[in-house]
């Protein structure tokens, strides 16, 4: 009981939002769940339309993508983050942009399409990829 109250009071304490960084040593002292209801509270919060079937997949890849920002692994995803919105791009937008790399790439990996021997290596070129052009 004292986990969860202490869990809850860090998600109420510094609420999520995808348009600041969140600091990383709290992000990171977040369980996965913590941090996958806290996403899932800022879009409920500001009615952020989400197909209900899909909500705990958005949630959880946004979670996902913070987390690997945070930890800087891979750093391609943080220096993509840095790219995307020195370019123009919101914050949000960028999430949802590397989190869509993100999903293809868990795609692949689950029909077992051609990843190779290092797994993740298209993904962190995907992601090492990714660009904006504002008004393209």
């Amino acid at each position: 009981a004292r986990y969860r109250a202490q869990r809850q009071m860090c998600i109420r304490d510094s609420p999520y939002d995808p348009a600041v960084v969140p600091d990383p040593v709290a992000w990171l002292a977040l369980d996965q769940p913590a941090r996958i209801a806290a996403v899932a509270a800022f879009h409920r919060e500001h009615r952020i339309e989400i197909p209900r079937k899909d909500r705990v997949m958005h949630s959880a890849v946004h979670a996902i993508v913070e987390t690997q920002i945070a930890s800087d692994d891979p750093p391609e995803v943080g220096a993509a983050m840095a790219r995307l919105t020195s370019a123009g791009m919101d914050r949000h937008e960028a999430l949802h942009a590397i989190g869509a790399t993100l999903a293809r790439h868990m795609f692949a990996l689950s029909r077992d399409e051609g990843v190779g021997a290092d797994g993740h290596a298209k993904y962190r070129e995907a992601v090492a990829a990714l660009e904006f052009r504002p008004g393209a």
